[in-house]
Formats: structure tokens, sequence, C-alpha cells
């Protein structure tokens, strides 16, 4: 039951042919994400049965800044059961090593595990803070509510009778109107992609990620498993996205789109096709990523509970703390999350100017 070392390549081997054919794996937890957050460490523990692999952690590491402590990191994990509350303590006693190493003051995991309060009461029963059912997404890393639409073991006619009556028109219109969608792993389209995603940040006063973040993205995964895709109109290119698929999950990473012919309904079409991909992967689910205003008159929420009118939105439990500093982790958890509020604020305010 080790701390995997990476530069035992055979342990390595070992530890990626887990994570790719567990049910339970995410795309944060692959060892590829680690090479994505390149400002973050990554380590990894895991459990063994009669020589298998048979569950694991992979873990990112933050340093707070201008001190000595380290938060450690569990995005969408562990890989397991994510109810299983016995085999998570035995992956987190494993992570205890790793946790004086780096002088953590906690290990946060926030698995894609719907809430419920029996399972909140039991992680807290068995010593884990959690965010609760109304945590506040501005204290949490990753988003509470996530639409996500079921394509397991069905086609795509099947699939599209599954949508609200405005996104079939809306897919069809696209169509009608001359949109077209193709996909690449070229820089050049992924250019055009963050021209398209400055764009969405100034016009959606949202925070924007440098350039080469997507970059390192591209590097780290194969044309199996990422491609960037853009809607066009003519000499127009209206829409664009990242699609990853990871382990059965289809993932719309991120979007953009220009203000132009919005009309022409670019970004239906777009979605439709990386829809078709996940199909074609015989993924099990599409996620469509996080929702943070529960609001039906919000345009993010319409658009993507259109794809998932079935399914509806998912409610996770949020975040899952083993604390190990509670001074340094009462300023991480309260007063840090003042500061991010103020800052977006800042990044709104300038990118409306």
């Amino acid at each position: 039951m080790p701390i995997l070392d990476k530069n035992d390549k055979k342990q390595v081997e070992r530890y990626i042919e887990f994570l790719n054919n567990s049910e339970y794996t995410r795309l944060t937890q692959s060892l590829e994400w680690g090479r994505v957050k390149k400002d973050w460490k990554q380590e990894a523990v895991y459990l063994e049965e009669n020589g298998n692999i048979i569950a694991a952690m992979t873990i990112l590491l933050e340093k707070v800044p201008k001190m000595k402590y380290y938060l450690m990191y569990c995005s969408r994990g562990p890989v397991c059961k994510s109810d299983d509350v016995e085999t998570i303590k035995k992956l987190v006693k494993e992570a205890e090593p790793l946790a004086k190493k780096y002088n953590a003051f906690c290990l946060k995991l926030d698995p894609q595990l719907e809430y419920s309060k029996e399972i909140n009461k039991l992680f807290i029963q068995n010593g884990f803070k959690t965010s609760g059912e109304n945590a506040d997404h501005d204290k949490l890393i990753q988003p509470l509510y996530e639409a996500v639409l079921d394509i397991d073991n069905i086609s795509e006619e099947e699939l599209i009778k599954k949508f609200s009556e405005k996104t079939r028109y809306n897919i069809r219109l696209s169509k009608r109107k001359g949109i077209e969608v193709y996909y690449s792993r070229s820089e050049e389209d992924l250019k055009i992609f963050y021209e398209l995603y400055k764009i969405t940040c100034k016009r959606d006063k949202i925070g924007r990620r440098a350039y080469e973040y997507f970059k390192g993205m591209l590097d780290a995964f194969d044309e199996n498993h990422l491609r960037i895709y853009i809607a066009k109109h003519e000499d127009d290119k209206l829409s664009a996205a990242i699609a990853i698929t990871y382990g059965t999950e289809m993932f719309y990473l991120y979007g953009a789109s220009s203000n132009v012919k919005r009309n022409l309904m670019p970004n239906y079409a777009m979605q439709w096709e990386m829809i078709k991909w996940g199909i074609e992967k015989k993924c099990k689910t599409y996620n469509f990523g996080g929702i943070l205003h529960l609001d039906k008159n919000n345009g993010l929420y319409k658009f993507k509970t259109g794809f998932c009118k079935e399914e509806g939105i998912k409610h996770y439990i949020g975040e899952i703390d083993k604390v190990y500093n509670k001074l340094i982790y009462f300023a991480y958890t309260r007063i840090l999350p003042i500061f991010k509020k103020l800052k977006r604020a800042f990044r709104r305010l300038k990118t409306s100017n």
C-alpha cells in the first residue's frame, strides 16, 4: 500500500493501468492532469489486495502563499466507490506521510458523490469536515452542481429525443443555417479557441486563464483523449470548445463563442458533435460541467439543462476535508474566500473596461 514512486516505471504503469480500467476514474485523477496543473506538485497513493491495485488517490499540492504550509487536494477523487468511507479512510491514512513531508494543513476531497444527509453525516462521524448542504460556491474549488447527460448504450436518434424541444429545434436550426463543425488538435485552432475565449471572458465578466494553460492541456492528452471543436459559418469562426474523454466520461471542459451570428445557434451544433464523439467512444456520461446559478432565467443554466432535461442537475456533496492544522484551515476556509471574492469583483471590473 505504497506512495507512488514516479521514478519506478513498472509501478507507474500499474497505476495508470488501474486508472484506465477503473469505473470510478476521473479526468482530474489522471497523472496527465498533473502536467496541466504545472503550478501544483503531484503525488499519489494506492491500496493493494492480492497484488492488485483496488483504490487510488492522485493528489495535487498547492503551497499557501508566503507560508510553509501546503493544501493537499484530491480533485474529483479518490478512485474508488465514492461512498465507501472505509476505503477512503484507508487511502487518507496512506497519505499521512505526504502530509508530514509537505507540512499540509488539510487533505481535501471533492468526489462526484451526490449529496444526501445520510452520507454527509457518515463522513462527519468518521472524522471529516464537510461543506454541507448549502455550501457557498465561493469557498469551493469545484462546482457543487453539474449537468451530466447519460449517453450509455444509446443511439444518436434515441438520445436527441431526450433533449428539450427548444434544444432539438436549435440543433436543427443551426444545420439549416449552414453551421459547420470540425475538430482538430492544431495549435492554429487552439489559438482560434483562445481568441474566442477572451471574447467570452470579457462579455461574461469572468477571469481568464493564460494561453499556456490550454497549450499544456493539448500537450498532456493525445488525439484519443482531446479534441478542439470549432463551429463556423462561411469564413467566421463562431464557437470553440475543448472536449476531453477520460475513463467512461466525456468532458465539455471549456467553451467560447463570438459576439456575432449568435442567432445561428453555433453552440448547439458544436455540443451535438461533441456528444456524438462521446457515443462513438462508448462513454457512459457527457459532463457539461459546473452550474453556479440555479436560475431558470440564467442563459448557461437554460443551455445545459436543455440537453439534460431528463437527468436534471446533480447536486454533489461538496468538499470533504481531513484537517491537520486547525488554525491554518480556519484561515483558508474563512478568510481566504473573502479575498477571492474581492479578486473576482476586481476582474469583472477590469474586463468590463
